[in-house]
């Protein structure tokens, strides 16, 4: 061994303790996942999940959007839900179930990336979708980047990078460490978690650790994916919290409503992970709004009733809301309940489920994105309620429902299109 090997390790071992130090013994928080993200609203890029028509409004009281699924999930949807996220008042971060969602304009848009570790399932969910991902981005992903980038690097300097970007990228990522409690889930069919790989509260506290202190996953994550886990999840969650000192711990599965959110927080969970409670939400208004413009329809645009300078509590709008929706037991009081920020969430799903009303008759109406202005469609205290980044979102999905109605009349679309895939969103003039 040379000395400047000699130097080399030691500084290795130098850069090992101050790692250490920082999760363990010194008063900072080194963990890149933030700790005040305590709801975590999961996209689905599968085109059976749809969005809705107003989602920023719905993500804005979220801490962070997380986009990722476990069934027909591809490269392409997965850019494409990044572009109807961009830009976001929250961060967006990338938790893909396939190396090959992972692309250059993914990587671009993503906060962070989230690489799940399948605790209790089979070899191949762990070292074998890591290996896989290592390799394409190492032979693929990298080089391609450093082609477009640096095509006049000579080859042995090309590989050289190409060795050091990988391990980079790696290095900027998060781990999340599963353990996946529901084996009639279709995450876990992907990583063959079956009944006997269930663990027990002690078992699971057990793994956990493992997954901080060895393979130093950032996030740990207990999985009921669609089922709540209720008393046994509790008891798992205590037990894992207590085994933790630097790993966040989330929790995901069948959280809808306050009460279940906060049972889950109150059992040790950092965060609570919500999917299918916010693709039910784009379910549930596309019957609403459908029902609207049948009973509505042009009476509501020619008496000017969706005129913003009204108030809304007079607004009929507002008022065929309250006399057709339940709205306490809507999809969309749901979701907004299992936020800890919501306070009143019938309220906020009433004012939102109205606002989606009279933007969908207003789109209806109108045969260019110019006419419809955001306070007359939203309602003036909706729009005020936005940041400029939310206004942009809802203008760009407009403009993409109306140039798909363009496109399907046989018009071409304007010239600034919105590039945006209107197929993931639940209301589509087409469909008409």
């Amino acid at each position: 061994m040379t000395s400047l090997d000699g130097v080399g390790r030691s500084l290795g071992r130098v850069a090992r303790g101050i790692g250490l130090a920082g999760r363990t013994v010194l008063p900072v928080d080194t963990n890149p996942v933030p700790a005040d993200w305590t709801h975590v609203t999961k996209v689905d890029p599968e085109e059976a999940k749809k969005l809705p028509l107003l989602y920023p409004l719905y993500l804005r009281h979220t801490s962070a959007v997380s986009v990722g699924g476990s069934a027909d999930v591809t490269a392409r949807n997965t850019e494409e839900t990044f572009d109807l996220l961009a830009p976001a008042s929250v961060p967006v971060f990338h938790e893909p179930s396939g190396p090959r969602h992972v692309t250059p304009r993914t990587r671009e848009q993503a906060e962070l990336l989230a690489i799940p570790e399948v605790l209790n399932g089979d070899s191949e969910s762990l070292v074998g979708q890591l290996g896989a991902g290592t390799e394409y981005i190492r032979d693929e992903l990298v080089p391609d980047l450093l082609a477009d980038e640096l095509p006049w690097l000579p080859g042995r300097v090309s590989d050289a990078l190409a060795d050091f970007a990988t391990s980079w990228l790696l290095a900027e990522a998060v781990f999340e460490a599963y353990i996946i409690q529901n084996p009639d889930s279709a995450a876990a069919r992907e990583a063959n978690v079956a009944e006997s790989d269930l663990l027990s509260p002690r078992e699971a506290k057990q793994h956990a650790m493992a997954a901080e202190r060895h393979l130093e996953s950032e996030l740990v994550y207990l999985e009921y994916s669609g089922t709540f886990g209720d008393e046994e999840a509790a008891e798992i969650l205590a037990e894992i919290a207590e085994g933790l000192s630097w790993s966040r711990l989330w929790y995901g599965g069948g959280i809808d409503s306050r009460e279940r959110a906060e049972s889950i927080l109150d059992a040790g969970a950092d965060a609570i992970v919500v999917g299918d409670a916010f693709h039910r939400v784009a379910d549930e208004e596309v019957g609403v709004c459908e029902r609207a413009a049948d009973d509505l329809g042009a009476d509501v645009l020619d008496s000017a009733a969706l005129d913003s300078d009204a108030p809304v509590s007079d607004s009929p709008v507002r008022a065929w809301v309250r006399e057709n929706v339940a709205v306490a037991d809507s999809q969309a009081a749901g979701y907004l309940a299992t936020i800890p920020g919501v306070s009143n969430p019938e309220r906020l799903a009433e004012r939102y489920l109205t606002a989606t009303v009279r933007t969908w008759l207003r789109i209806r109406a109108q045969s260019d994105e110019s006419a419809i202005n955001l306070r007359d469609a939203l309602g003036s205290d909706v729009v005020a309620s936005l940041d400029e980044a939310d206004r942009a979102l809802v203008r760009r999905s407009v403009r993409a429902l109306l140039e798909e109605g363009d496109e399907a009349a046989g018009s071409s679309a304007s010239s600034g299109s919105s590039g945006l895939a209107t197929t993931h969103l639940a209301l589509s003039l087409t469909s008409r």
